[in-house]
């Protein structure tokens, strides 16, 4: 007699594996409904003591779910969790929303939540080009301009050089180029804007005159990203989520352009000096949230999010972002993970940055795997194969529960 654990996270699992089962004794065997053997698990955060008891109460007694009540906090506010079948879901829904206002706006939110952790439903259109994140995992090449930054400062500080770069990573499978003029790696000092223009334009007009492939500026300056925008650059990279600059989010509404809202704790001067949370997923996605939030009451449509990996994290913080990255999604936008010979693969390997290909090529296979739909990388050509293997793996079972 042999024991094993199934991995039956969807129900698209359930259907693969019940596939393989073969026919059952009517007699002997529950009814089969593959929702049956799938759980979804919901954290609510802040929620009124009304709603509080209201679940507690009533969903857990006719919906025979567990739920997790926190006790009240100075505002009289409850965290709960709830665990709840796949096919009692929408019974749960049902009934928030005929419960109050407050339970309808509640239903609505958790019906987002779900829809974009068990899917990527998003097309979005970066200047001629469709991304379409139901079909594949894109490739952000990283193009620094910069004297110093961590990895490859210097490598391509003239227009020439930078150029080439690029076109060489769009050769090699990258589907958009990130130009920066600025280090932002830890302790590092900010640049003048006049001197981040300089950098950055000139390459910026080169690379939209010679391919159609997407350009984003990588800055966290409003006027560096309205010229950037004016010169073909249809994505603003900001690292500091819309907080920096305040005119950031009105700039890029006005040119219709994207944004990637990342995460970072401090500045690049002071984000490595002793970063601490009680709770770094919840941290994270709270300030996330504040800037999807803002960036929609500018009117920017197309929200890309960056959990930001090495930008005030400690190492446990950035292996627990990746090992837990798909909680993103109930954000219900793409995620854009950048781990590419960071710090916290040398401190796993103990490897300078110059030998850290194969970590940060397992780093982009765990992230894909985990719900990563731009991975943003130096080594365009290796990481564009990992993607493509660990693309062709998650196919299978999208493909399976078609059939």
């Amino acid at each position: 007699m042999r024991v094993r654990v199934l991995k039956i996270n969807t129900i698209e699992e359930a259907i693969e594996e019940f596939s393989r089962f073969g026919e059952v004794e009517p007699f002997l065997s529950s009814e089969f409904k593959p929702e049956k053997f799938v759980c979804v698990n919901l954290k609510i955060e802040n929620a009124t003591d009304e709603i509080a008891s209201f679940i507690s109460r009533e969903i857990a007694r006719y919906l025979e779910s567990d739920v997790l009540v926190s006790k009240l906090d100075g505002n009289g506010r409850r965290d709960l969790i709830i665990s709840v079948k796949v096919e009692n879901f929408w019974h749960l829904i049902n009934m928030l929303k005929n419960f109050s206002a407050e339970g309808e706006v509640l239903a609505e939110k958790l019906t987002a939540a779900a829809r974009g952790f068990y899917g990527d439903f998003m097309v979005y259109r970066f200047g001629g080009r469709e991304f379409d994140f139901s079909r594949r995992t894109y490739i952000m090449g990283i193009l620094n301009v910069t004297p110093d930054s961590f990895s490859d400062g210097g490598k391509y500080f003239t227009v020439d050089s930078a150029v080439a770069h690029a076109m060489k990573m769009i050769e090699e499978g990258a589907d958009i180029i990130d130009v920066g003029g600025e280090s932002t790696r830890p302790g590092s000092e900010p640049v003048p804007l006049e001197e981040e223009l300089r950098r950055v334009i000139p390459v910026i007009k080169e690379i939209v005159r010679r391919t159609d492939v997407p350009v984003s500026i990588d800055t966290y300056k409003s006027e560096v990203a309205r010229q950037a925008l004016d010169n073909g650059a249809v994505i603003v990279n900001d690292i500091s989520g819309l907080r920096f600059d305040e005119k950031m989010a009105e700039i890029i509404a006005r040119y219709n352009a994207s944004v990637v809202i990342m995460h970072i704790k401090g500045t690049p001067k002071t984000m490595q000096q002793n970063p601490h949370y009680d709770d770094v997923i919840s941290e994270i996605y709270s300030y996330l949230s504040d800037g999807i939030a803002k960036a929609q009451s500018a009117g920017i449509e197309q929200i890309i999010i960056d959990p930001g990996i090495g930008f005030g994290k400690r190492l446990n913080d950035n292996l627990e972002i990746i090992r837990r990255l798909r909680e993103f999604k109930s954000l219900g936008y793409p995620i854009l993970i950048g781990v590419s010979r960071k710090s916290f693969i040398g401190n796993v390997l103990n490897l300078p940055v110059e030998e850290r290909v194969e970590g940060t090529a397992g780093a982009v296979a765990i992230s894909v795997w985990n719900g990563a739909n731009i991975v943003r990388v130096h080594d365009v050509k290796e990481m564009a194969r990992v993607v493509r293997v660990v693309d062709a793996i998650k196919q299978i079972t999208i493909k399976q529960s078609q059939v």
